[in-house]
């Protein structure tokens, strides 16, 4: 798995609680960085000889690889950002090709010289943590989608995490977590596959991301 960015994490001050599933800080001076362009990059993954640490699929069911799906992460915080107004995002075409010509030299510097060769404010990285399938259809699920994942927005310039996001949901009966009367509206009474969770926690972490940074701005 990836080694973590070594840094400044520390520094993040303010702590942001969303509706359950998802935590959210950022550093206290993320408005003075002026982040408008950010460029959205897929993480470095374990060799495939290697066994990955976490479980990101159940038994026979595991049909992704870990890259697969930490490329299903980055095209959905992609498509999510791009259509949000108000900020810049670096096509995926052009991110895809410069990251083909970074050489190897530690994930913390090759996010960064990734951001500075597409002249980025920040990189945008997300790292799947569990990724676990449903079993069985949207009406009747005999065991449901699991996910997790984490995402960090590092300032290109000085090298340091400015605000960072964990989703963690398993989905539960309604009969389980009155709390879920809220998702009803938007997801109605059904169970979810692990992409359409995915999704609806890139939802939330963006929106999030999009008040912060150009909401309060405006």
């Amino acid at each position: 798995m990836l080694k973590r960015l070594p840094v400044l994490a520390l520094a993040l001050a303010g702590c942001t609680f969303g509706p359950g599933n998802i935590q959210t800080r950022h550093s206290t001076d993320i408005q003075a960085r002026k982040v408008r362009r950010i460029a959205v990059v897929t993480p470095e993954t374990a060799q495939p000889a290697q066994k990955p640490k976490v479980p990101f699929t159940s038994g026979r069911e595991a049909k992704n690889s870990e890259r697969e799906i930490s490329e299903t992460l980055a095209r959905q915080l992609y498509a999510a950002m791009a259509a949000a107004p108000g900020w810049q995002i670096v096509a995926e075409s052009e991110v895809r090709e410069v990251a083909g010509t970074v050489s190897t030299e530690g994930e913390a510097a090759r996010l960064r010289r990734i951001g500075e060769m597409v002249f980025a404010d920040a990189v945008l990285v997300g790292r799947v943590q569990r990724y676990r399938e449903r079993v069985g259809d949207e009406w009747g699920a005999k065991s449901p989608a699991s996910v997790a994942f984490v995402l960090e927005l590092i300032d290109v310039r000085r090298g340091d995490i400015v605000w960072s996001a964990r989703f963690d949901e398993t989905q539960k009966p309604l009969s389980e977590n009155i709390f879920a009367l809220g998702e009803i509206s938007q997801r109605g009474v059904r169970w979810l596959s692990a992409e359409q969770l995915l999704h609806e926690g890139v939802k939330k972490a963006v929106g999030q991301l999009h008040q912060l940074l150009v909401r309060t701005r405006a």
